[in-house]
């Protein structure tokens, strides 16, 4: 009998371990390299750390058809809901932080962050896996992991702005430097690029991404900072504009918020 029960426990740590996996068609595997920057990440790196995740963009999962991901409705929540469940590998600080973030962030749009129920089919899984911090775009279907690497609240994955950054992701939206109008607002210092990160800088036609008729937005939770994917040290990316600042993790602009509630149809 004991024989059997330490088969059938076995059996579930197993599926459960799957079950908080991200699927291995999606997966990328870092670097030992890449491993150690993201373990050893402080507050003074000048690289935001959800810029080392090793995915699209530093942080982005993407389906093989989902580059539309914006304007697509399908990629939409419903009901201006998105439902998530926190893995057990948070401890309650974490998890109050998690909540607290998503509550006091998002209180200023009609999307509201909640519980997942037993009626949700489709949901984000939050978990707390090494691999930085990291989300699909829009709705996926079915479970889809949001990844933040396990720290103290308020810092590293666990800054306010960057678990508002990832579930922005979630809810549909791409990084605000890839806008088609970013040209205007910004020069891209191709010069100072990691070698073959290159196309994370890439831009997208305006039949792509919309900003729902909003003005560029330096204070957007959602643009690079200014040292994203550097190779030397030096910027990869210099605003026009020589008073404005890019890059915050504070939380929601008032713009990223605008443009949330234009995207759900609920201004």
């Amino acid at each position: 009998m004991a024989s059997l029960k330490f088969w059938i426990a076995l059996l579930l740590t197993w599926q459960l371990a799957i079950c908080r996996t991200i699927p291995e068609e999606d997966k990328i595997e870092l670097t030992p390299e890449q491993a150690d920057i993201l373990a050893s990440w402080t507050e003074d790196n000048k690289q935001n750390i959800w810029e080392l995740s090793g995915y699209f963009e530093g942080d982005m999962i993407l389906a093989a058809d989902q580059r539309n991901g914006l304007i697509n409705t399908k990629y939409r929540w419903a009901n201006n809901e998105i439902p998530y469940e926190i893995d057990s590998v948070f401890n309650n600080a974490q998890r109050q932080w998690i909540i607290h973030s998503l509550t006091e962030y998002y209180n200023k749009t009609c999307v509201k962050p909640r519980f997942r129920t037993a009626n949700d089919v489709d949901y984000v899984y939050i978990t707390g896996a090494p691999t930085g911090c990291h989300s699909y775009v829009g709705r996926r279907g079915g479970r889809q992991v949001l990844n933040l690497q396990l720290n103290t609240p308020g810092v590293g994955c666990f800054r306010l702005g960057t678990i508002v950054h990832e579930f922005l992701h979630a809810l549909g939206f791409y990084h605000q430097q890839s806008a088609s109008e970013r040209d205007d607002y910004v020069d891209i210092i191709w010069q100072n690029i990691q070698e073959g990160k290159e196309n994370n800088f890439n831009k997208y036609s305006s039949n792509v991404t919309t900003s729902f008729g909003e003005k560029y937005d330096y204070d957007s939770v959602m643009h690079y900072s200014a040292y994203a994917f550097s190779k030397n040290g030096e910027r990869t990316i210099i605003t026009k504009d020589p008073s404005a600042e890019i890059g915050q993790r504070l939380g929601l602009s008032d713009i990223d918020a605008i443009k949330l509630n234009k995207m759900y149809q609920c201004e």
